[in-house]
C-alpha cells in the first residue's frame, strides 16, 4: 500500500493530548508506518512543545506511542525547492502562510501526500496541495 497521508502537527500530537479528537481518534488505528508519515517539522514541533510542557505524562505517552511509529521526512533539497514555489506563490497572491504550515505542505507536495491536519485553513490557500480537513467527517463512499 503506497503511502497516503502527512500527519499535521495537530493531527500527530492527539495522543499525547488530555483527549483525542473524536475525528483523530476515528481514524488513528487505521494509521501505520506503510500509509502515514510525518515531516521533520512536525517532529520539532511536538518535541518543542513536549520541552516547553515539561510534563512526564505527555513524554510517556509519546515514547510509547509516538517515538517512531511513523516515518519522518526530512526538510531536504527538493522540499526547498518547493517550498520556495509556494512560498513565492503565496506572496505573488498577498496570502500569509505560517512557515512551518508552508514546510509541512512543501513536504506533502514533495513526496505525493494528503496533509491531514485540524486546521484546513492553515493549507487552503496552496494550491494543488491535497488536504484533509480531519475535523470534519469523513468523505462518505459512494
Amino acid at each position: 500500500m503506497p503511502r497516503t497521508y502527512l500527519l499535521d502537527t495537530s493531527v500527530y500530537s492527539q495522543p499525547i493530548r488530555r483527549q483525542m479528537h473524536a475525528g483523530v481518534a476515528d481514524r488513528w488505528d487505521g494509521l501505520s508506518q506503510e500509509n502515514s508519515a510525518v515531516s521533520a517539522i512536525c517532529e520539532a514541533e511536538v518535541l518543542f512543545g513536549l520541552k516547553r510542557k515539561g510534563s512526564d505524562r505527555m513524554r510517556l505517552i509519546y515514547n510509547g506511542t509516538l517515538r517512531g511509529r511513523f516515518p519522518v521526512l526530512p526538510v531536504d533539497a527538493d522540499v526547498a525547492a518547493t517550498y520556495a514555489d509556494l512560498r513565492a506563490e503565496c506572496e505573488t497572491k498577498g496570502v500569509k502562510v505560517q512557515d512551518m504550515d508552508l514546510l509541512i505542505a512543501a513536504t506533502a507536495k514533495t513526496h505525493g501526500l494528503t496533509v491531514a491536519t485540524l486546521n484546513g485553513k492553515d493549507f487552503k490557500c496552496i494550491a494543488g496541495l491535497a488536504v484533509e480537513d480531519w475535523s470534519q467527517p469523513p468523505p462518505s463512499a459512494p
